[in-house]
């Protein structure tokens, strides 16, 4: 690691960069929030959804009042219709990290998504990984023709470990997925250590907050009643609105695909909100493997949440 890096940070007062992660509706946005004011820092996100436009309620995007407490990053970067994938966050990450850090500002992160937390703590390069363009659109008109379940079983046959990461409705990941390994003839373990050769450009300690799983479950649900009382039916509506391909990444966000069939006229809105709630739930569960599977994280105990004091492992990660 570059020793400026270590200089920039030593300037804010701090030797590594914070990182609040784990599932959804876990009370994240909260504790970095407390976490960014006590350590005069600025907070970045670290969610894959949170950077589309016009998708705030649905996303749990922070409010105007939270953005006044303490400045956020990384929120509303593209419209739902613009391609956006790790490397472009990372991308994006870095170059809001050096802005801050030149203003002796620490930066937090905050998010669920596993695959850029993990590509920030590992310092994922993609330059290695080239991908066979005109087979990864062989495989798009292949699922626009018979479905994706026949692609998902070739995905797994080559990688059984894309199982427990990458979901068969996440149909635009899995035909990627398959492509690349497809062109380079190696596992997804492979790619991503030859992509970390050269380790993280800066210093992250990371941080997952864990509840009891009915705690959580009930969180979830108190949170889908409360996105619907604040209007996610006009946001789902809106994005149906953009006619946009059914595979595009925004498309397939949890908290409004599943809204889409009630907006059609095609299911009942009890059943719908039934179904975001599962799902909501399910989707927490692949966010605690993933996170568990992680190397490195400092779990905190929803007991300990309000008095977990994280500058301890932040002043000496070094």
């Amino acid at each position: 690691m570059d020793q400026s890096v270590i200089l920039k940070l030593e300037n804010t007062g701090y030797k590594a960069i914070p990182v609040i992660c784990g599932p959804t509706a876990s009370g994240k946005t909260s504790l970095s929030i407390r976490v960014a004011q006590k350590l005069h820092g600025e907070i970045c996100c670290c969610d894959s959804m949170q950077i589309y436009r016009g998708l705030s309620i649905g996303t749990a995007k922070p409010t105007e009042e939270e953005k006044r407490a303490v400045p956020h990053h990384l929120i509303d970067l593209v419209d739902p219709s613009t391609p956006f994938n790790v490397a472009s966050y990372l991308d994006t990450a870095y170059d809001k990290i050096e802005e801050l850090l030149s203003r002796r500002v620490l930066p937090v992160f905050c998010g669920g998504t596993g695959q850029y937390v993990q590509a920030l703590q590992k310092g994922f390069e993609f330059d290695g990984a080239p991908i066979d363009r005109e087979r990864e659109e062989a495989l798009r008109k292949e699922f626009e023709k018979d479905g994706i379940d026949g692609i998902y079983s070739r995905l797994i046959a080559l990688d059984p470990d894309c199982r427990e990461k990458i979901h068969p409705n996440n149909t635009k990941r899995v035909i990627h997925t398959l492509a690349l390994l497809e062109t380079v003839s190696a596992t997804t373990k492979d790619i991503r250590e030859a992509s970390t050769k050269n380790g993280p450009r800066y210093p992250f300690v990371l941080f997952a907050i864990d509840w009891p799983r009915d705690e959580l479950y009930r969180r979830i649900d108190l949170r889908v009643d409360i996105m619907l009382k604040e209007g996610i039916l006009d946001e789902a509506k809106w994005l149906l609105d953009q006619n946009l391909p059914s595979d595009c990444t925004a498309m397939q966000a949890i908290g409004y695909k599943e809204l889409f069939p009630y907006l059609k006229g095609e299911g009942s809105l009890d059943d719908c909100v039934a179904l975001l709630k599962q799902h909501s739930r399910n989707y927490a569960k692949r966010q605690l493997t993933w996170f568990r599977h992680m190397d490195d994280i400092h779990w905190i105990s929803s007991d300990e949440l309000q008095d977990y004091d994280l500058s301890l492992y932040i002043s000496s990660a070094i």
